[in-house]
Parts: structure tokens; C-alpha cells; sequence
């Protein structure tokens, strides 16, 4: 027998007598194997690693603790998942843009490494600091999240949420989420006061009063609040009103772009709105505000599609009106 050990051993053992590597018997004898190929651990670089049922994960990788496998998927445009309820779904939903923190997390996992350090300047009802305090839980590694938001009640639910969460997994025998940092003020004042660097901003901006509303179950009003003008004027004032809005994103973002680290990400939900008888590419103004902050260069628009999502009957019979099913998820980098 041979005295080298692990994979050496292993790929002599399973060799033909051509010198070729017998697959067959490798599966056989339960060697690892990863997208219908077996993984020849010996013929591995110093800089990889195999990992049981994730696959190998390369350490020169700088943007976030995924393996190759789970990079493949990552890089999927579009994510095809309806998050369901959960972590306090019933308060946060007091928020009319909350966003599921389990998608949020799914984000800081492809966009940050554990020990990492994310922000959310429109923090809102906390879903991206719920989200980091999940990574911790489910694999990717434990992030520290700061939040700004500047509307009392929604921090309250994000303290609210947090301590009803961790008692019922404290029912339930399971380790707590970590309790970030929430701070209650305009993000515009907060960014001067930032210390540290931060490695991802991931947020939902807000626009408009779309934040405040409260969301309710009655179809007819759900209808009006969402298919209603930019203000209360048309044409000229819709557009002034929009133009105000991206005059003022791209200001902010401007600020916020000194607190990223140099090769850090900035993720941004935005959706499209179907307003006033036309729809309007919200996403695609805001990308093209944003690109003309100096470091940012965007890097891919991932759309998030919500199978779940309620469909209304909108125009018919006399004109096509969209179901919005989808949000935007706006991708920069920052320069290095």
C-alpha cells in the first residue's frame, strides 16, 4: 500500500491500468463529487479547498466566502423565490417597501465576506440588518450591520421584531440573532459621523412617500396608491417631480461613497411604477444617476422575481396595464 495519505493515495487507487482515472470505481468507493464530476482532491491547488457538500472554494476569492458551485448560482440574473412570512413579517409590513430579510441575507452573502461590516442608509423596518444577523445562522458567517433611519416608528419595529424573534427561538432552544446598530436620524447627517469603512451598502431607496403609506388588504385602495401620479400635477410636474428625486439620490449617494472601502459593493433595490398612464424605468434612471457618481460603475441589474405576488386585473378590456411581480437590484462597485 502506498504510504502517501488522502487524495494521492486515493487517485492511485482508483486508476486503470492505462493510467487513465477510473470515475466508476471513484464513485463506488464514495469520493466526493460535485455537479456530476468527482472531485480529485490531490489535483487540487494550494489555494483551494474542497468543502463537503458546497464544493471548492478558491481563497483568492476577494468578494464574498462562496465556492465556485455556489458562486454559479449566485451570478443567476434573475431570483425566482417568494420569501415567505417570517421575522415579525406582521409588524414590518407596517412599512410599505420592507423587504424580506432572508433575501437581504441571500445579497450580503454574495457581496461581502464574514467579519464584514454592511450598511443600509435607508434602513427603514431593519430587513438588510435582520438579514446580517442571519448570515450568521445559515453558513456565510456573522456580519456587523449599521442602519440609519430617520422615521421613530420604524425603528421601534426593527427593536420589536428583534426581541420577539429571539424569544421564540430562545423557546425553541436556538441562539439568538445579533442585535445591530440602528440609529434614528437623516442619513445625510448620519454618513459625516461614520467611523468605520464599510464593505457593502445594500438598501432600499426610498421615493416620494412610498415608505410612509401604510400598506393595506383593501384591493381598490392597494390599486390607488400604487398607479397614482408622481404628485398631483401631470405631464411637466410629474417629470419635475422625478427629477427632484434623482437630483437628490444621486446627492446622497455621492456622500455615501467616501464610506465605502475601495472594491466594496453597493446593492440597491429600486422597481419600475407603471404612473400616470405610462410606465416608468425608475431603475434605469436611477442607474444612470448613480453612474455618474465618480467611483460607482455599475456592474449588473438583477431583477428579483416574487412568484407569489397578487395579481390584479388592471386595464381590461381597453389597455395594457403590468402586474409589477418584480424589484430591481441595482449593482455598483465602488472603485479601487
Amino acid at each position: 500500500m502506498d504510504e502517501d495519505d488522502g487524495g494521492h493515495r486515493q487517485s492511485r487507487l482508483f486508476t486503470t491500468d492505462d493510467g487513465e482515472f477510473d470515475e466508476k470505481r471513484a464513485r463506488a468507493n464514495a469520493l466526493p463529487v460535485e455537479d456530476g464530476e468527482v472531485v480529485r482532491v490531490d489535483d487540487l491547488e494550494d489555494y483551494q479547498t474542497y468543502i463537503e457538500g458546497r464544493g471548492i472554494y478558491d481563497e483568492r476569492n476577494r468578494v464574498n466566502d462562496l465556492t465556485g458551485k455556489e458562486w454559479k448560482y449566485a451570478t443567476k440574473s434573475v431570483i425566482a423565490e417568494g420569501y415567505p412570512p417570517a421575522i415579525g413579517h406582521d409588524l414590518r409590513s407596517e412599512h410599505g417597501g420592507q423587504k424580506p430579510p432572508r433575501l437581504c441575507a441571500e445579497l450580503i452573502g454574495r457581496f461581502s465576506k464574514a467579519g464584514d461590516t454592511v450598511l443600509d442608509p435607508f434602513a427603514g423596518v431593519g430587513g438588510t440588518l435582520l438579514g446580517a444577523s442571519l448570515c450568521e445562522h445559515e453558513g456565510t458567517g456573522c456580519r456587523e450591520a449599521i442602519g440609519f433611519e430617520r422615521t421613530r416608528r420604524w425603528v421601534e419595529i426593527y427593536e420589536t421584531v428583534l426581541k420577539r424573534e429571539n424569544d421564540e427561538r430562545a423557546e425553541r432552544g436556538e441562539p439568538p440573532l445579533a442585535s445591530q446598530e440602528m440609529r434614528h436620524g437623516d442619513c445625510a447627517e448620519l454618513i459625516e459621523t461614520l467611523e468605520a469603512s464599510v464593505d457593502l451598502l445594500l438598501t432600499d431607496v426610498p421615493y416620494w412617500n412610498m415608505d410612509e403609506l401604510e400598506q393595506t388588504r383593501n384591493e381598490a385602495a392597494t390599486r390607488e396608491s400604487s398607479l397614482g401620479a408622481f404628485d398631483d400635477g401631470e405631464g411637466a410636474g410629474r417629470a419635475r417631480a422625478k427629477d427632484g428625486w434623482l437630483a437628490d439620490m444621486r446627492a446622497k449617494f455621492d456622500q455615501f461613497a467616501d464610506a465605502v472601502t475601495p472594491g466594496g459593493y453597493v446593492v440597491v433595490f429600486i422597481g419600475d411604477m407603471y404612473r400616470g398612464g405610462s410606465y416608468e424605468f425608475l431603475s434605469a434612471d436611477l442607474a444612470r444617476t448613480l453612474e455618474a457618481v465618480p467611483s460607482f460603475t455599475l456592474k449588473s441589474n438583477l431583477v428579483w422575481y416574487d412568484p407569489t405576488k397578487d395579481l390584479h386585473v388592471y386595464g381590461y378590456p381597453f389597455s395594457f396595464v403590468p402586474s409589477m411581480v418584480h424589484q430591481n437590484v441595482l449593482v455598483f462597485r465602488v472603485g479601487e
